[in-house]
């Protein structure tokens, strides 16, 4: 393991130009993990109601400040997906310094150690960049944690890097670095449906609980959040299978039919690999279907504050900051996932650089090349973002008819799927560029 990390950290300090912008999107990702840790730690560690002069008295009370703690802690989970896309496409362009590595004698297993470990390295940079940056901003508003909370912090960034380093690790699991500098990703044939069908019955634990929650607990106390994460968790399940399943049967039937050579080739990538899009698109179609469900439910619930203006128990800034708030967090997670988006996309690019090369050294326009690759985001995404907005559109008229029985449904939560898929389409977009690059001939001299 000494030996691991001597040479991941060599080779961290000799990464060249060229991967400047890998590592810049890394340790961006060990920013804001940071951040959103450390901002749940600093509000978890006030005690018993006080008085806080901003966010209109929403962190006065104990109750809701464990929800803001809990919003912060969600905001984790596309921040520690986004560094395991970077950790991908890190693996795919340092293909010829992985097989130095293999020819030095190093196992599969330890190459992918080195990688993840240099991920933690950039990680721990940005970690450490997050406590400054938040230490600074604390310090503008004149407070002092308490000292357990120092420890914590000291926690946070340490603890960061070790779990972007496990993050690294699952996520190159299957890639497979030959003494040629050969890079490929290996796929089991089967078990693919497992991580689907664990979410599946996730969601039907999560709703035998709320019907267990029916006995014996004031109603919607308990079974209506429960009830919504259970539609929520079922619908992005069934979009990731949906996406990867439209792949599947799109690369069989277009093979053979399709007329376009952008449709041929994108056919083709989805026969190779169809559940790509699955792994790309997972957080940004469980964000659109919570998406939905938010702009929905804000809507029914600024109706009913508007009607209930003078018999509420706080002013109308204290509910409406606590909704624009979650609103903040839908926003957040959305701009991850585009970012995971599009170093997904980019690492696409990445790994078939001389498969593209040789296309183009044979006559295939950049052009065709260019609207295959928009084609593998945008024909798997468009049934699987349908299915998102219908989930998200369920919890929304559910919500309604609890809440404000005679409430006239918005149209509003429809566009969020149409925005998310064309935010998407440019995501993967930003792709173009290396793609101009990587299908140059030059690359068929390290085939």
């Amino acid at each position: 393991m000494k030996a691991d990390l001597r040479i991941a950290w060599i080779l961290t300090r000799g990464s060249d130009r060229r991967e400047w912008w890998r590592i810049s999107l890394t340790a961006l990702g060990a920013l804001l993990a940071t951040g959103f840790a450390l901002a749940a730690v600093t509000v978890a560690a006030v005690s018993g109601q006080v008085s806080v002069p901003f966010a209109h008295g929403l962190l006065n009370q104990p109750g809701q400040r464990a929800g803001v703690v809990v919003t912060l802690l969600l905001l984790l989970v596309p921040v520690l997906g986004f560094l395991g896309q970077c950790a991908r496409i890190g693996a795919v362009h340092r293909d010829r310094r992985m097989a130095g590595l293999r020819l030095a004698g190093a196992s599969p297993a330890q190459v992918r150690r080195i990688c993840a470990l240099e991920s933690a390295f950039t990680c721990l940079a940005g970690s450490a960049g997050g406590a400054v940056v938040f230490a600074a901003f604390l310090s503008g508003y004149d407070h002092m944690p308490p000292p357990g909370a120092w420890l914590a912090f000291v926690a946070v960034v340490l603890a960061v890097p070790v779990l972007a380093a496990l993050v690294s690790t699952v996520a190159l699991r299957r890639v497979i670095a030959s003494p040629l500098g050969h890079v490929r990703r290996v796929r089991p044939d089967r078990g693919r449906g497992r991580p689907v069908a664990l979410l599946v019955a996730v969601a039907l634990i999560a709703v035998l609980t709320c019907l267990a929650g029916l006995r014996g607990s004031r109603p919607g106390a308990v079974t209506v959040p429960l009830l919504v994460f259970a539609v929520v968790i079922l619908t992005g399940a069934g979009a990731m299978w949906l996406a990867g399943a439209t792949a599947a049967f799109m690369g069989r039937r277009l093979t053979a039919r399709a007329k376009s050579p952008a449709v041929l080739i994108a056919a083709g990538r989805f026969g190779d690999d169809p559940w790509a899009a699955a792994r790309t698109h997972a957080t940004l179609l469980l964000v659109t279907v919570v998406g939905v469900g938010f702009v929905g439910v804000r809507d029914v619930l600024l109706d009913e504050l508007r009607r209930q203006t003078d018999s509420l128990g706080e002013s109308l800034a204290f509910y409406t900051t606590g909704i624009d708030l979650a609103g903040a967090a839908v926003l957040v997670a959305l701009a991850i996932g585009l970012f995971a988006v599009a170093v997904g996309t980019a690492e696409s690019v990445a790994s078939r650089r001389r498969g593209l090369a040789a296309q183009v050294a044979t006559g295939v326009p950049r052009a065709v090349l260019a609207r295959a690759l928009l084609l593998e985001t945008a024909l798997p995404l468009a049934p699987s973002m349908l299915l998102a907005g219908i989930g998200g559109m369920a919890v929304h008229l559910g919500y309604a008819a609890l809440v404000a029985p005679g409430y006239v449904p918005s149209a509003l939560p429809l566009l969020v799927p149409v925005a998310v898929y064309a935010a998407c389409l440019l995501a993967a977009a930003t792709s173009l560029p290396l793609l101009r690059r990587a299908a140059h001939p030059a690359e068929l001299r390290f085939a």
